[in-house]
């Protein structure tokens, strides 16, 4: 018997329809029977990693003593939910001759049926099928084509590594910091991530680059010259020398700009000193990886990339497209023949758009995408050869499939061609510089010409889908203006000062994030590194996270409050609770060089180039740098417990962190916003508070203890006392004060901010370890 184990059922039952006896398929409970052949499943990790009490009970409480935590032997646990899943593949594959693993055709899907295998102890023969796409041509040809499991053994390590990284880095970094921050008296629990919190760190920075910015006026002066060709409009460019100039070069002296025009106007005239052209080309765009289609699919349609990636799977189970978890976008010569039926399906498609560029498509074309060299584990998301009546499908699936065609359909047509010209006229010993751009053929952008936003009717909101330049790291500079039309000039030309304008300009910040610009910026990540000498040798590297991963990543750190979406665009700001944990974290977890770095690694790995046991005994060193940076062996001795001890729990899906606190809500006051909701005791970074019960509802908050009168008055606090200056405002001072017998730190400056923190060794806990 010949034993397929796919990845879920829908594949299972497409694999089973190709298989060589395809009559009489037999379903049973959990697996398909085709002839000799077998068909079952595993529905994800049927398999999940042990948690620290499993390994040893003295692991459920949490205590500082015990850390790292690094298991001798790994432990795999059967998840309840699949246990009887799990039992029929076991039965099975006892039974089997030979074993074929289906899973998807990456790190993870090899990792899936992989781990299984070893669970149970496998000794027969296993091979690989790897499957692009469900529709029949595709799976009969990966069928012909079964591969040894062997070879994928390295892709199994590197997905091996990548999760028994995130556990020692979840599991151990969560209890290290939540100890440290109960040990200030801050009642909280810190999820640590090996890429979310990287992650949820590029938008805290972000946002605190938005709140410090402070837009500068700067001014720009443009000449119109006359020419008896014609006229134009050109632009000063000052030498480094020139004053009026900020550190960027930008004019900030309007008396500057007036000074210069007066000159121009009573000077003599202008000299062409130069004429640059060039004819330039802008090949094809690539077809789709996963995060370029999340990326465009958020620029077009303002779609989350969890919603992208749900879309392209459901294409895929439709047979309509390929793989949709792809982290390439080039595809395999051998697939350059379906292009015939692809077209012809995509013109009669229902799409008028699709239809169009179908039938103008040149199937002769062969663009770079055909490219052997740059094919990973799988190829390009496109169409497949299936035929797709676009009117059958939701509005999200037809707008994906729009995009996945589109992008497919730029293959057959040609570059797009322009002239650029540059002219530069000196004038009163200044230099003026014209630009111009004439479009020859329009090329592969005719189907992207003039693309809108579907959510908006206004063309200055228009996104550039032919954009690829990538994340935003820094603020966007003013772009290069380019006239349509220059006229025909030649070198030492004279031309007239006929008018001018000194535009008034400001500073831009740069842009908030939104989940796919946020995505784009973790598949980016080398532009966001703190190690300057690290952007060149990651700019390689696939960014942080996987092309399956990611978008979960960005939803789960907006599902657990870290941050927030707002407007129809979606753009992200961190919560408190986001601010919260980045503050509490060192740059080591908030900078993502030890992230990138991993990651090249596991990249390696894949190739045979690295080895588990090397990158582990890495992660372990990492960990224990970052737990003695900690100084809990200073802090407590090895037989005591820390204050506001974290004691972990089961419940129905895992074990989570407990925290005892019973009150009587009814006893408490009423709090004077709602009305409704009750002022409880709190603890935040910066120590006690009250804050109402219907939080998030309301969000009244007020210090503890003293009249609200007495609470808003400022606190004078002499220069010599002036030490512990507040971050949240940076304009008062921490005081320190004591009540009821407890000492705590406030901040000076009362009527404006409400920081309070508790006093650790004499000074503000806040301060405490610097």
């Amino acid at each position: 018997m010949r034993l397929f184990i796919a990845e879920k059922p829908s594949m299972a039952r497409e694999i089973s329809k190709c298989l060589p006896e395809n009559k009489n398929i037999q379903k049973r409970n959990g697996y398909f029977i085709q002839g000799d052949d077998v068909v079952t499943w595993v529905v994800g990790h049927v398999l999940h990693q042990a948690e620290p009490g499993d390994y040893d009970d003295k692991y459920i409480r949490w205590r500082p003593q015990d850390l790292p935590i690094v298991p001798k032997e790994w432990k795999l646990l059967i998840t309840d939910s699949s246990r009887q899943q799990f039992e029929t593949v076991k039965e099975l594959i006892g039974k089997a001759d030979i074993i074929v693993n289906a899973g998807d055709p990456d790190r993870e899907g090899q990792l899936l049926v992989d781990e299984v295998l070893y669970f149970v102890g496998n000794t027969k023969p296993v091979q690989r099928i790897l499957l692009n796409a469900l529709d029949e041509k595709s799976v009969k040809a990966a069928l012909n084509d079964l591969r040894d499991n062997k070879d994928f053994h390295n892709l199994y390590q590197s997905a091996l590594a990548r999760a028994r990284a995130d556990w020692l880095i979840g599991m151990n970094l969560s209890r290290a910091y939540t100890l440290s921050e109960r040990y200030k008296g801050h009642k909280v629990t810190l999820p640590i991530g090996r890429v979310k919190t990287p992650t949820l760190a590029l938008v805290v920075r972000r946002e605190r680059e938005l709140a410090a910015f402070k837009p500068i006026d700067y001014f720009t002066v443009k000449i119109l010259y006359t020419h008896p060709n014609g006229t134009f409009w050109a632009t000063w460019q000052p030498t480094d020398e020139q004053k009026g100039l900020d550190p960027d070069g930008r004019l900030i002296n309007k008396a500057v700009a007036d000074e210069l025009v007066n000159r121009l106007q009573a000077g003599s005239e202008g000299v062409i000193k130069s004429v640059i052209k060039s004819k330039k080309k802008d090949v094809q765009r690539l077809p789709l990886s996963l995060s370029s289609l999340q990326v465009l699919a958020g620029k077009a349609f303002s779609y989350d990339p969890q919603t992208v990636l749900d879309t392209a799977q459901k294409l895929y189970e439709k047979k309509l497209t390929t793989y949709p978890r792809s982290d390439c976008e080039y595809l395999p010569p051998n697939q350059y023949g379906d292009r015939i039926a692809i077209l012809k399906n995509l013109e009669s498609s229902g799409d008028e758009k699709l239809s169009k560029w179908a039938s103008g498509a040149d199937c002769n074309i062969r663009s770079r995408a055909w490219n052997e060299k740059k094919i990973t584990a799988h190829h390009a998301i496109i169409p497949t050869t299936v035929v797709c009546n676009v009117t059958t499908l939701s509005e999200e699936e037809r707008n994906i499939y729009f995009l996945i065609s589109q992008a497919y359909l730029a293959q057959f047509y040609g570059e797009h061609v322009y002239e650029q010209t540059k002219i530069t006229v000196e004038q009163c010993k200044e230099e003026f510089v014209a630009n111009g751009r004439v479009v020859i053929e329009e090329g592969w952008k005719a189907l992207y010409k003039r693309q809108k936003s579907k959510l908006s009717s206004d063309n200055s909101d228009e996104p550039d889908l032919t954009d690829e330049s990538g994340a935003e790291a820094s603020p966007k500079k003013d772009a290069v203006e380019e006239a349509d039309h220059l006229p025909a000039v030649k070198k030492n030309d004279a031309v007239q000062y006929t008018d001018s304008t000194i535009d008034a300009k400001q500073t831009k910040p740069p842009s908030r994030f939104t989940p796919s610009t946020l995505l784009q910026a973790m598949k980016e990540i080398h532009k966001f590194v703190k190690n300057e000498d690290l952007k060149k040798q990651l700019k390689a590297v696939s960014g942080i996270g996987t092309e399956a991963t990611r978008a979960n990543i960005i939803d789960e750190l907006i599902s657990r409050g870290f941050m927030k979406t707002s407007g129809k665009k979606q753009v992200l700001s961190p919560t408190e609770t986001g601010y919260l944990l980045v503050d509490a974290l060192p740059d080591e977890l908030l900078y993502p060089d030890e992230t990138a770095v991993w990651e090249e690694r596991l990249s390696l790995m894949s190739d045979g180039e690295d080895t588990l046991d090397s990158f582990l005994a890495d992660q372990i060193k990492f960990l224990q740098h970052l737990i003695d940076k900690l100084g809990f062996d200073k802090q407590v001795s090895s037989g005591q417990m820390m204050p506001n001890v974290v004691r972990t729990i089961s419940n129905q899906n895992r074990k989570r962190p407990l925290d005892n606190s019973s009150t009587d809500i009814s006893k408490l006051p009423i709090c004077p916003s709602c009305k409704t909701g009750h002022l409880q005791r709190k603890n935040g970074k910066f120590g006690a508070f009250l804050g109402c019960t219907n939080y998030p509802e309301c969000r009244y908050t007020q210090p503890v203890g003293g009249s609200q009168a007495e609470q808003d008055m400022n606190i004078d606090v002499p220069e010599e006392s002036r030490v512990y200056k507040c971050p949240r405002c940076q304009k008062g001072y921490f005081v320190k004060q004591e009540n009821g017998g407890r000492i705590n730190w406030v901040c000076s400056n009362r009527s404006e901010c409400r920081t309070q923190c508790s006093d650790v060794h004499g000074v503000p806990s806040v301060y405490a370890d610097k």
